[in-house]
């Protein structure tokens, strides 16, 4: 290994360690790769011009902020008041209506902290009420948050196409079978838990709180068919969706559920522009510290070195999810698809894996990070809404996590778990 595939790998870990941001860290890495291999420094603004020379990025604060004016507007308390109406009544009925909100407003933001923060901020008083201890309502709101970034539209899914250079489109219609099956899996959860437990049902809603919640949340359940339904339907692009969507909850927002003023306005677009700059500068940083490891070879190196342990695709896969689970529990999950997108595409064309397959199982691995320390994002806002520490919270994330493991392996060995809804597109 050459000395500045030394230089750009153990500088990365220990400046990471150190707690050097990692927009930061790329870019002292990148300029002082170019210093040792003698290359005009111009290379590196010409590489961050390049990494933000990207319409499709445009999509990334267009649907944070869309998410963010849908939450502020009322739309995530409508969906859940209309999901608890319509299975509050089953056993685990309200962790049932826990998971479907979850679902529900997944296909709304995009975000897992923000699925969690829309979720738990209503449901984890609302369980405890009904016996449900409040380690397991914050332990759901966290589970349920990933969900957000498996179910279109993603924005994981969104910076994986613009690094791979794959169709936003296809990579949405990814996920959207594994989103499902964790839901599942989740409402399986739910059921057993409230059966051992002993948690009674939530009264069966009657047919006019039924109609009453069905018709206030009437735009909030129509703002995923609108913005997905758009894009399939060929009306808009994934980038002109995301506008499509902050238009949709400004308007629902203000003038339907009359919740949006000038404070939480305010507070929306500010939150959503920290979010969109931060990933956008990472994303633009990481393309030369790319360029450099492009140029050294560095993805086949490590795909060389792990072609020396197994030729074996079903193992080489075993040990990449091994892999990006325990990354993702230790990094942004931003910074480590920008970081490891060219060796992780060089490996999945070396086994034959088809890249939207690969790209769904990435953003899954790096999805579920989210709920596990040190950096998951989700289990500290479920922790800040419980006032829980964290570890209670994580004692109970057990069965959820089985959950997220299963999917995981069906999609890396089960094709068309990822492939079959993406091939109707052609």
């Amino acid at each position: 290994m050459s000395f500045l595939a030394l230089f750009l790998g153990l500088g990365l870990v220990i400046l990471l360690v150190l707690g050097v941001p990692i927009a930061f860290t790329l870019s002292i890495l990148t300029l002082g790769g170019l210093y040792i291999t003698d290359t005009n420094p111009i290379i590196f603004a010409q590489q961050l011009m390049a990494g933000t020379d990207v319409n499709s990025l445009l999509a990334i604060p267009g649907f944070i902020l869309a998410g963010d004016l849908m939450g502020a507007g009322g739309l995530s308390r409508r969906l859940v008041r209309f999901a608890s109406a319509l299975f509050g009544h089953l056993t685990g009925g309200l962790s049932i209506a826990t998971v479907l909100a979850g679902t529900f407003f997944g296909a709304i933001s995009g975000s897992a902290p923000a699925t969690t923060a829309a979720v738990g901020s209503i449901m984890i008083d609302e369980l405890e009420k009904e016996g449900y201890r409040r380690d397991y309502a914050a332990a759901l709101s966290t589970a349920v948050g990933p969900l957000g970034q498996m179910i279109p539209p993603s924005i994981p899914m969104v910076i994986w196409g613009v690094l791979a250079e794959q169709s936003i489109a296809k990579l949405f219609l990814a996920g959207v079978v594994p989103g499902l099956i964790a839901s599942a899996g989740f409402i399986l959860v739910s059921i057993h838990h409230a059966r051992r437990n002993g948690i009674k049902p939530h009264r069966r809603a009657t047919g006019r709180e039924l109609l009453r919640a069905t018709r206030d949340g009437f735009w909030a359940l129509m703002a995923p068919v609108i913005i997905l339904g758009g894009i399939y339907g060929g009306v808009f692009t994934p980038t002109e969706a995301s506008m499509v969507g902050v238009v949709y909850g400004l308007v629902a927002g203000v003038f339907i559920y009359r919740e949006l003023n000038w404070p939480t306005l305010y507070e929306a677009v500010l939150r959503s522009l920290k979010m969109s700059g931060m990933i956008v500068f990472i994303i633009a940083t990481a393309y030369g510290y790319a360029y450099l490891i492009a140029d050294e070879q560095i993805p086949q190196q490590i795909v060389d070195s792990l072609l020396a342990l197994t030729h074996n695709p079903i193992v080489i896969l075993l040990l990449i999810n091994v892999f990006l689970l325990i990354l993702g529990a230790v990094m942004d999950n931003v910074s480590a698809m920008v970081i490891l997108s060219g060796v992780l595409t060089g490996i999945g064309q070396m086994i034959g894996m088809d890249p939207i397959q690969l790209g769904a199982m990435v953003v899954i691995n790096f999805a579920v990070g989210m709920v596990t320390p040190p950096v998951g994002y989700s289990i500290f806002v479920a922790s800040a809404i419980s006032h829980l520490k964290i570890e209670d919270i994580a004692r109970r994330l057990g069965p959820f996590m089985l959950v997220f493991v299963a999917v995981i392996l069906l999609v890396t060995y089960v094709p068309a778990v990822t492939t079959w809804l993406p091939g109707l597109m052609g």
